[in-house]
């Protein structure tokens, strides 16, 4: 990780999209965007993300298939992904975990908050890497 950290946005809303891009740029993040899931993998594999905040809900490929497909790809599968949705069902909090999400941030939610979750998710698995050695 260099100086700043990466973030993508993978999401279909644009004003949820612009938002989040505002927040995090303030609060110092990378910041790139795509507005569908076969974009966001790409870009994915394009700019090699520190964090993926990847929408549920997206017209042809939804967010769990996104990361599904990003599990499966050596170049993408140790970023980190928080799901950012309105499926609050704890069915749906299970699935996302199991299909490999690191964290879950339910719409809506404070987005002047999320530069601060980003950064504890990814100083946590930084220390439990460290431990694993």
């Amino acid at each position: 990780m260099g100086n700043k950290i990466l973030v993508l946005i993978v999401e279909d809303e644009e004003h949820i999209r612009k938002i989040v891009e505002y927040n995090l740029k303030a609060d110092g993040f990378e910041v790139y965007m795509a507005e569908d899931g076969q974009s966001g993998l790409e870009m994915a594999l394009e700019h090699k993300p520190d964090v993926i905040l990847l929408d549920w809900m997206m017209p042809e490929m939804d967010g769990v298939d996104v990361l599904k497909e990003l599990r499966t790809n050596e170049k993408t599968e140790d970023i980190t992904v928080f799901m950012l949705t309105a499926k609050t069902m704890m069915d749906d909090v299970g699935d996302a975990f199991h299909a490999g999400a690191d964290d879950y941030i339910t719409k809506p939610f404070n987005p002047k908050l999320l530069g601060e979750s980003i950064r504890k998710k990814l100083e946590r698995r930084c220390c439990n890497k460290e431990k694993e050695k």
